[in-house]
């Protein structure tokens, strides 16, 4: 979806022109004469001319890892997802007057999820694998977070969801600085990431962790599609103090943390969804793990079958779905319990400073 609201905020992101025309195409710079195509539920905005030292691998695979995402239909926001949804509705008190931008959206399934609570829900994203929902209903940029194409202070809000971990330091420090510049004054940023840093109740997290492996030996399932998702994980912020650091280095005021010590999510993920998904995935045909690029490997084609079938559970409201909102709360309660214990997992909200 492409509204009209959206052109309002924009401005080149390869000259930072706001001289900028609609036409029947795209989208036209009048003073760098650059011109960024419509496609279907989208606007490539990326800068023209540019090339980054860093390329993210959803971008330079981005066919390959297509096949292995099966990002195309949405699930209700449950478990682990879940639980950072609820996170973030809560920690970032989304509004109905709010303009929000989620930066690094990869499907943009957090914006699709609250889209109906905000204004303007925009997504931006260098890699196009959005989601069939968020293509119908959120204003979404091909973009690269380094040169956003948004005009200072655009956003009253903006949140970035499994995204820092991925950057060298460099980058971070570029992501952040483009998206307090986008921020209006006293606009707010809610991060969710992770540290190296341990956390204090890891005996306790590493007791599921070790109960996971027993039954990845025994060949009941695997962590390779985990595995590939996490293989390019840089963890440039390697401790807390170091997330301080480059917030403050951009400018943007920290106003609430909550660490997500995994005690209850480490034992749903690593051995009761992970059994789950091994029953429903070796059920049914096989080759509908396959689609795509058909270099699926069998351990990610058996998750994605079962993801697909429990996606069909879930669509009726019953009580496959009622089960798994009561194991995404279970999983909440590390966050309500443990959150000020610190861990390498966080929350974070900062806030763009209102000058005097």
């Amino acid at each position: 979806m492409i509204p009209y609201d959206l052109y309002r905020l924009l401005q080149c992101p390869t000259c930072g022109s706001r001289n900028l025309v609609v036409t029947e195409a795209g989208v036209a710079c009048i003073a760098c004469h650059s011109n960024y195509p419509r496609h279907d539920g989208y606007i490539d905005f990326m800068p023209r001319g540019v090339r980054f030292e860093y390329v993210s691998k959803y971008v330079s695979e981005e066919e390959e890892l297509a096949g292995e995402l099966d990002y195309r239909e949405l699930a209700p926001p449950l478990l682990a997802a879940g639980v950072r949804n609820r996170a973030l509705v809560r920690l970032l008190e989304l509004g109905p007057g709010d303009t929000v931008l989620d930066s690094g959206c990869g499907t943009a399934k957090f914006a699709a999820w609250n889209v109906d609570r905000v204004r303007l829900m925009v997504g931006a994203d260098p890699a196009t694998m959005f989601a069939d929902a968020a293509i119908e209903r959120v204003a979404l940029t091909q973009a690269d977070a380094r040169c956003l194409p948004f005009a200072d202070n655009s956003f009253d809000k903006a949140f970035s969801i499994d995204v820092l971990e991925h950057f060298p330091r460099d980058v971070i420090d570029a992501y952040l600085t483009e998206t307090a510049r986008v921020l209006r004054p006293g606009g707010r940023f809610l991060a969710f990431s992770n540290t190296r840093d341990p956390s204090s109740l890891q005996p306790l997290v590493n007791a599921s962790r070790w109960l996971g492996r027993q039954f990845v030996h025994a060949g009941v399932y695997d962590f390779e599609r985990e595995a590939r998702r996490k293989s390019d994980h840089v963890k440039a912020l390697a401790t807390w103090n170091d997330v301080l650091d480059a917030m403050q280095r951009a400018g943007l005021r920290p106003v609430r943390v909550v660490f997500w010590n995994s005690v209850f999510t480490s034992f749903v993920e690593h051995v009761l969804m992970k059994l789950g998904e091994a029953a429903l995935g070796r059920r049914g045909d096989r080759k509908t793990g396959n689609q795509g690029n058909g270099k699926v490997r069998d351990g990610t084609a058996r998750e994605i079958r079962a993801r697909r079938r429990m996606r069909g559970y879930l669509e009726s409201r019953g009580l496959v779905y009622y089960a798994l909102l009561a194991v995404t709360l279970l999983m909440e309660l590390d966050l309500w319990l443990f959150g000020r214990l610190r861990s390498g997992s966080y929350f974070i909200v900062v806030e763009k400073p209102v000058e005097d």
